[in-house]
């Protein structure tokens, strides 16, 4: 099983895919990754040597923020909006979506589950 940047991944998948895993690393991220380490699209995980393993790892390490490094510096991003003031951190901290959804209907994800309004029941 290889293991890189805190992430283990999956070892019958293709490197490709598995390289998404990786919080940072999209599809774009993983093809360019391969094509600088010079292996083959169709490879597995389980086919890697340990010496391939390290390459991509050093990849990675030098040229990319991944896991920890990019989720704190997204967390501070979104923190000096919220100190700021501006729109979009007040958006953010009421819970809000922040990119012009409607809320009227929808956006459950971000208000979280429906609160029943007292004295809103149907008369029959």
């Amino acid at each position: 099983m290889a293991r890189i940047a805190g992430v283990n991944l999956p070892t019958n998948k293709r490197v490709v895919i598995a390289l998404q895993y990786i919080h940072g690393i999209g599809q774009k991220n993983a093809k360019d990754i391969m094509a600088k380490v010079h292996i083959p699209e169709d490879r597995r995980v389980a086919q890697l040597t340990d010496q391939e393993v390290l390459q991509i790892r050093e990849v990675i390490d030098s040229d990319y923020m991944v896991e920890g490094d990019l989720r704190r510096e997204v967390a501070v991003n979104i923190k000096r909006l919220m100190d700021l003031g501006c729109y979009r951190g007040l958006r953010h901290r009421k819970g809000l979506p922040v990119r012009g959804q409607r809320t009227h209907t929808n956006a459950r994800t971000r208000k979280g589950p429906a609160k029943a309004i007292a004295g809103k029941k149907k008369a029959t």
